[in-house]
C-alpha cells in the first residue's frame, strides 16, 4: 500500500515537473549569508534540473562560492493535488562542452517559446553566448505539499 501511495506521489511530483512553468531559484550569497532568489526557466529530465544562466549573473557568482540551491517550482493546475515542489541540493556549474551546453539550453527555450519561438534572434544569441553556461541542480531532498 505505502508503495502505490509513493508512486502515485511520485507521478504526482513529475506532473509538476513537467509543467512549463517560471520557477524560483535560490542561492545564498556565502558571506553576507543574505539569500537571492530569481525566477529562471527550467528543464527537469528525470534526474536533474537544469537551469540556462550567464557566467556575469548574480546567481552564477555565488553558486561558485557555494554551490548549493534550491529550485521551487509551483503548480499552474487548480485541481492538481500537489500545488508546490521544492528541490534541494548541490550545484555544479556546466560550461563545456559548449555543444552540450548549447543543446540543453535549446530544450529549455523551446519548452518556454515553443519550436518556432526558439528560432528568434534572441533565443539565438543566447545559445551562442559565449556566457552561456548551465546550472546543474544535483537532487538531495524533494519536498512537496
Amino acid at each position: 500500500m505505502a508503495e502505490a501511495v509513493n508512486n502515485r506521489r511520485k507521478a504526482l511530483i513529475e506532473a509538476i515537473l513537467a509543467e512549463p512553468v517560471l520557477a524560483r531559484l535560490a542561492t545564498t550569497n556565502p558571506k553576507s549569508m543574505q539569500p537571492h532568489v530569481v525566477p529562471v526557466w527550467f528543464l527537469w529530465d528525470g534526474e536533474f534540473i537544469w537551469v540556462s544562466s550567464f557566467v556575469s549573473t548574480r546567481k552564477i557568482r555565488e553558486l561558485k562560492d557555494n554551490p548549493r540551491g534550491a529550485i521551487l517550482i509551483e503548480s499552474k493546475q487548480p485541481d492538481s493535488k500537489l500545488q508546490v515542489v521544492l528541490i534541494e541540493g548541490s550545484v555544479e556549474l556546466v560550461a563545456e562542452p559548449h555543444e552540450m551546453v548549447s543543446a540543453i539550453s535549446n530544450k529549455i527555450y523551446e519548452r518556454y517559446l515553443g519550436a518556432e519561438g526558439v528560432k528568434d534572434p534572441e533565443p539565438q544569441s543566447w545559445l551562442n553566448n559565449p556566457e552561456n553556461m548551465l546550472i546543474k541542480l544535483i537532487p538531495k531532498r524533494i519536498i512537496s505539499w
